[in-house]
């Protein structure tokens, strides 16, 4: 103790042993920053902050520093995926999805995510059937439309219009009349558009007014 004080007093002449200690540890703890390790967190936002730059390798190298910390940094694992998808890199979103759904089974966005960069790839069965588990789970109404556009496109409309009485169920129960209005008016197109048929039982060629609501469907309003 005697020498501590003794050490410290040219430049603290007033200071007690114990002050002396105490001046030691606060000038390490204020150096100790510049010195530390980010956390997951900060690397995520770093990452973040990246993109937002369009510095998208660096943002990338960061998510991976990221997940480097903490396996199961679900930001991380879910910023990454879209960055990848953003890039137009399907497939590697599709595996740092997979990864993260290992590592984090209940992580529910990775789920949605991996199905969009399934659809980029044209595996659209495997992306409708994704889209459609995480929509079910989190009564989504976004991922609904989303998924009613897809089996749109992919000319489903038995399957579009299912969906749509999703949505319309949806919307009374939630109390939205805008939503409700609009799937409503989905619904009747659909009704008319379908007539009963599966997709295999649908003529090939439409009438006017059936060309007409197809439109209408595939574009989801």
């Amino acid at each position: 103790m005697g020498r501590c004080y003794d050490e410290c007093r040219p430049s603290l002449p007033s200071l007690s042993p114990p002050t002396c200690r105490l001046g030691v540890l606060a000038a390490l703890l204020l150096a100790s920053p510049a010195h530390a390790t980010p956390s997951s967190d900060e690397l995520v936002r770093q990452a973040r902050a990246h993109e937002a730059a369009r510095e998208d390798d660096v943002a990338v190298r960061r998510y991976m520093e990221a997940l480097e910390l903490d396996a199961t940094a679900e930001d991380a694992w879910l910023g990454l995926g879209a960055l990848r998808l953003r890039l137009g890199e399907p497939a590697e979103a599709e595996r740092v999805y997979d990864a993260a759904l290992q590592r984090v089974p209940l992580l529910r966005r990775a789920v949605a995510g991996r199905a969009r960069a399934l659809w980029a790839q044209s595996k659209h069965a495997q992306a409708e059937t994704d889209l459609d588990a995480y929509a079910t789970a989190t009564s989504d109404p976004t991922a609904l439309r989303e998924l009613a556009t897809w089996y749109g496109t992919d000319g489903r409309s038995p399957a579009q219009l299912a969906t749509w009485r999703r949505l319309l169920e949806l919307a009374i129960r939630t109390g939205d009349p805008a939503a409700e209005h609009e799937a409503r008016r989905m619904v009747r197109a659909l009704v008319i558009l379908t007539d009963g048929a599966d997709p295999a039982s649908s003529p090939a060629q439409l009438d006017p007014i059936r060309r007409a609501l197809a439109q209408i469907a595939r574009r989801g309003g």
